[in-house]
């Protein structure tokens, strides 16, 4: 079955280096903490706010081994008023087995404030035990 992974983040300015640098955080812990390889992608939303345009945070996922082959695409969020600004979102569209409940999202910097309910994630330890016993 297909699950989806969400995360988000945000970044201090609208350059090409802060968005990358914040797009390659977020995707590396996801991928890491949800033990995601790139066969089991179905493909990757990133999405930004509208005052992100400096480059494609999606460009970043093509340096990471494996994943030349995964569809991505980049789009813009709804300008809603009020909405955090300066935010990157990612939805990976997962094949696995695991329940609802065993995903874990992940919500970096001022993103933490749109679900502080799924926010936790597993300290590295966590993912490292988990890996042994998985």
């Amino acid at each position: 079955m297909i699950r989806g992974v969400r995360g988000a983040t945000t970044v201090s300015a609208n350059t090409e280096e802060e968005i990358l640098s914040a797009a390659q955080e977020l995707l590396m812990k996801l991928i890491e903490v949800n033990h995601i390889h790139p066969d089991s992608v179905a493909s990757v939303f990133i999405s930004t706010t509208e005052d992100i345009n400096a480059v494609f945070p999606a460009k970043v996922l093509r340096n990471f081994e494996g994943w030349t082959y995964v569809p991505v695409m980049c789009m813009r969020e709804i300008p809603v008023p009020n909405s955090l600004p300066k935010c990157i979102r990612v939805m990976m569209h997962v094949n696995t087995n695991k329940p609802q409940n065993e995903i874990h999202h992940v919500y970096l910097k001022g993103a933490k404030v749109l679900r502080p309910d799924l926010g936790k994630v597993p300290e590295s330890d966590d993912v490292t035990e988990n890996k042994r016993e998985g």
